[in-house]
């Protein structure tokens, strides 16, 4: 079963599994009432969940799952990647954690993984956890001076927030009617600003600076 509010991301999220022959797509959902919904009224073996949804959190859907389906697991995908969602969706039930940016074979990889018991992580949330675990280690931790976020255009902050949606650089450059050479020249900028090395850095380092909302 999958949520997803971004109709575009749920259709292509939605596309990857219907065209894998090992899984069976119960029901692509958009709001918290419509999972809840399925959950109440269909066996599940896996829920893939967005988090920030229209009508609540996903994570209400994962202790849903839980409380309902002992035996269903669940994974998150989303571009949400602060310390306190991570650990907030792992705490609920959630076996899985991959932000938007992984490829079609990500997704059925960790699938597979999910439903032989193992815990597929994106690698900037493993780090988020690494980082969790090294802050309460170290002393004064808590006392580390605040860095000022840095500037982005408003260009740059449309870029960011459609590469935090999971959109392709042609969809971006679509939807903003720009040219398709001039999205990754944006996304170097982006990338160059928050000191970060691919998109799912950057949606983290975004976010933790508050640059963004998701």
């Amino acid at each position: 079963m999958l949520t997803e509010d971004d109709a575009p991301v749920r259709d292509r999220l939605a596309q990857i599994i219907r065209g894998w022959p090992m899984a069976e797509l119960v029901g692509a959902c958009a709001t918290l009432a419509e999972t809840c919904a399925v959950i109440e009224a269909e066996p599940i073996n896996l829920l893939i969940t967005d988090l920030k949804l229209p009508d609540g959190n996903g994570i209400e859907a994962i202790r849903l799952l839980s409380r309902r389906q002992r035996d269903a697991q669940a994974m998150v995908i989303s571009a949400l990647a602060d310390e306190t969602t991570v650990l907030a969706a792992i705490e609920a039930g959630a076996t899985g954690y991959l932000l938007k940016d992984m490829e079609s074979h990500d997704l059925c990889e960790a699938v597979l993984d999910v439903m032989l018991g193992r815990s597929p992580i994106s690698s900037s949330i493993a780090r988020v956890l690494v980082r969790r675990l090294s802050d309460t280690a170290r002393p004064g931790a808590q006392e580390a001076a605040t860095v000022p976020a840095p500037t982005l255009t408003p260009r740059e902050m449309d870029i960011l927030w459609g590469i935090a949606k999971g959109f392709t650089y042609a969809e971006l450059a679509e939807r903003l009617g720009i040219s398709h050479q001039t999205v990754p020249v944006h996304v170097r900028n982006i990338y160059r600003k928050l000191q970060a090395s691919n998109r799912s850095e950057a949606v983290y380092e975004a976010t933790r600076l508050g640059l963004i909302r998701l």
